[in-house]
């Protein structure tokens, strides 16, 4: 029995009975003459960082196969800044691989993301999803492994307050209903993900809850397995867009916005990554850290200041990244440490038989353990442009295989205390801080772009326009003008409320 059909949730898969990655459009022309699918949509990322629709009605199957094959033009100077209107047509040509049957069409729909196209049918040098592809490719090119990674999606459900069973002011981690009101809605909306293709790992409630003027506020969390890179931002584009479509159905707000309030937890998009070569694993060694996760953690130790013009986009990110909560501030990193940049997770690492103890009537388990493991950055909030941040992560992990002195900087940058109590002072002044603002991001991306723009990864026009972007906030002052102004604390959280 193959275990990737045996209870996959997505119904083309199940119908065809073979995995998404060999779907062709032979397949999808069967599947929908065989399942009644009356339209066929197009998505794709644009520059704001949303998927974009574009709607087809099935006319004949001539037509079907012609879409299928040829694609169509849309308009590039409408999705992304760095296009001229005088010259601004793309093509759009869907990947058959990420077809999902639409959980909110009224009328049998199928949808499939697309990639982008220049005139000369080459794919757009600085389209999101090709730039997160060159990033990979050059990373196995420059290390012969393959990148993967997996998000933690943290967005808050707001709606009207009852009053009934209040929860605790920000102790909602892993809360359980009636405590947690939106604990149905969230495994809703994983069932949809999981339809759609998105290899879920797990969901829960976080610690983020409050009220405020009669409307509850509650962060929740899904979070993914690790995947190829590239499937990983796909799944967590269509991920965003369901949870959004689905609170719109129920009638609430959705924000992942990084910032909510003063003094609440903000909603970051942590970042799991692993490095696999000939489908093993390879962040260990010997049941610790092996050389090659520390090499790689020491390109995101290097390139840390940057990451964040790509996973921390407007102001409102760098009051989330404040001292003394759990968003870090400090290039550093550490084993199960959530004060750092760069935390290396519990690994089931221990030698003990887990299950057996539990479980006295189970034999011996052999299961490999060692495909758990993998590093977290910490940084990334919800407004990243997720192509982008993922490809800027893969950059810096094969920066790490470039750099001489990898392993040094990954001993100086490891801390293994709470860097923020003050008997580690001493720690904390000897460590490097990330930018405190769009501008400052801006600044060290520009001086690190050489690295982002190597192997043509990055487009120079990609990273002209990142830094045009940050600079036109003029925030590099805000968070000591701002601080303690709750009212123009509020009017900047709302004005970037549906960020990302």
């Amino acid at each position: 029995m193959n275990k990737e059909l045996s209870m996959n949730p997505n119904k083309i898969v199940a119908y065809l009975q073979k995995p998404c990655k060999e779907f062709t459009k032979a397949d999808i022309i069967r599947y929908i003459k065989e399942n009644g699918i009356h339209m066929v949509n197009f998505m794709y990322p644009a520059g704001d960082g949303r998927l974009k629709t574009l709607n087809f009605v099935i006319n004949n199957e001539a037509y079907l196969d012609a879409i299928l094959t040829c694609g169509e033009r849309v308009d590039g100077s409408s999705l992304f800044p760095f296009i001229e209107a005088g010259s601004s047509d793309l093509y759009v040509l869907p990947r058959f691989c990420t077809a999902f049957v639409d959980p909110f069409s009224e009328l049998p729909t199928l949808s499939m993301l697309c990639s982008y196209f220049n005139k000369d049918g080459e794919p757009l040098e600085s389209s999101p999803e090709n730039t997160l592809r060159k990033a990979c490719r050059a990373f196995n090119e420059v290390t012969g492994m393959e990148f993967q990674a997996m998000g933690e999606l943290e967005y808050y459900v707001i709606a009207p307050d009852s009053g009934m069973f209040a929860a605790t002011d920000q102790k909602g981690y892993h809360e359980s209903a009636p405590y947690a009101k939106f604990n149905e809605f969230r495994t809703q909306c994983m069932a949809y993900i999981a339809q759609a293709g998105g290899q879920i790992k797990y969901g829960h409630s976080e610690v983020g809850n409050f009220t405020l003027s009669g409307m509850i506020y509650e962060q929740n969390e899904i979070e993914f397995l690790p995947v190829n890179a590239e499937d990983a931002a796909d799944q967590l584009m269509v991920a965003k867009w369901i949870i959004r479509n689905l609170a719109y159905k129920h009638g609430y707000d959705i924000t992942f916005a990084p910032k909510i309030t003063a003094g609440k937890a903000g909603s970051g998009l942590h970042v799991h990554m692993r490095i696999v070569k000939d489908g093993q694993n390879q962040m260990l060694d010997g049941g610790v850290l092996s050389a090659t996760a520390r090499k790689a953690i020491a390109g995101m130790m290097a390139l840390a200041p940057s990451i964040t013009a790509f996973g921390n986009t407007n102001p409102t990110s760098y009051f989330r990244l404040v001292p003394h909560q759990e968003a870090p501030t400090n290039i550093c990193w550490g084993d199960r440490n959530r004060s750092v940049l760069v935390r290396v997770p519990l690994g089931w690492a221990a030698k003990s038989d887990m299950c057996q103890i539990a479980n006295p009537l189970e034999g011996k388990s052999d299961y490999d353990t060692t495909q758990k493991q993998t590093v977290e950055m910490r940084s990334p909030d919800g407004s990243a442009d997720i192509y982008q941040l993922i490809a800027g992560l893969a950059v810096a992990c094969r920066y790490g295989f470039e750099l001489d002195n990898a392993l040094e900087i990954a001993e100086k940058t490891y801390v293994n205390v709470n860097i923020h109590q003050k008997e580690n002072s001493d720690k904390l002044a000897s460590l490097d801080c990330l930018p405190d603002s769009c501008e400052a991001s801006a600044d060290c991306i520009e001086s690190q772009r050489e690295v982002f723009e190597k192997y043509n990864v990055f487009s120079q026009a990609m990273i002209d326009g990142i830094i045009k972007r940050l600079r036109s906030y003029g925030d590099r002052t805000l968070r000591a003008d701002i601080n303690g102004n709750q009212e123009e604390m509020l009017k900047l959280v709302n004005r970037y409320f549906h960020c990302g």
